[in-house]
């Protein structure tokens, strides 16, 4: 079944208007016609089960068949915290934190990122990590999309850590895999969980050292050095095992 996401607005008692790009989606691509099932979901947890009605110019009306409270998202909100990584992998890793119940995602330049980004550039990639987070979601069944933020700095980053219950950072220099079991399995459904991850070729250990300040635990992931695009998702599936209810 197709998945839609629209504003809590363009929600009525007995339909739903669908606008923009969706539309063009819904009649030219997916070729959906008049009493073919979807589901939409208004990014407040209520998805809606609904039959396509009609099109209009520039919109899809569709029937309310059913309201449900949606039970895809995590209890806990998981915040991903990103070292810039170069050319396109970023892309990956959005759409990959998404399908694995990431609550936001947080690009961060660290010392030793290689990419770095003006303004206007920052802008277009973020626009376009956005709209990878909603295509994600609406294929992984979100019952939201995903923010992913403007990139932030180290110490905005961590400034914005701070806030949350519980802070990871996957080191390839900590030890004692036990040690990380027990920090995840004192992990309770409800928190906010923040994942600090590094560029290639990792974080300086002044930046560990600061995270930790902040109240990071250092964590591992093993034996193995894994890439930068495969560490915060290795991590997002431990928790999202963890966390799943």
């Amino acid at each position: 079944m197709q998945h839609f996401f629209v504003p809590p607005s363009q929600v009525g008692e007995t339909e739903i208007i669908i606008q923009g790009s969706d539309v063009n989606h819904m009649k030219n691509v997916l070729r959906m016609r008049a009493g073919e099932e979807l589901s939409v979901c208004d990014g407040n947890n209520c998805r809606y089960l609904c039959r396509v009605k009609e099109y209009t110019e520039d919109t899809a009306v569709l029937a309310i068949t059913e309201r449900q409270e949606n039970d895809t998202e995590l209890s806990s909100k998981i915040y991903l915290f990103q070292g810039l990584p170069k050319q396109d992998k970023m892309e990956w890793i959005v759409q990959k934190a998404v399908e694995l119940g990431a609550y936001k995602v947080i690009p961060v330049v660290t010392k030793r990122c290689v990419v770095r980004l003006d303004e206007k550039k920052a802008q277009k990639k973020t626009e376009r990590w956005q709209e990878i987070s909603k295509s994600a979601a609406k294929q992984s069944g979100r019952g939201l999309v995903p923010e992913v933020t403007k990139v932030l700095s180290w110490r905005e980053a961590l400034s914005a850590a701070k806030a949350l219950d519980v802070l990871l950072i996957p080191y390839e220099l900590a030890e004692g895999m036990s040690e990380t079991k027990e920090i995840l399995a004192s992990l309770k459904p409800g928190q906010s969980i923040g994942v600090l991850i590094g560029p290639e070729g990792g974080f300086e250990k002044a930046e560990v050292i600061e995270a930790m300040e902040a109240g990071a635990k250092a964590v591992t992931l093993g034996r193995r050095i894994l890439r930068t695009e495969t560490a915060g998702i290795a991590t997002l599936s431990v928790l999202m095992f963890q966390l799943e209810e």
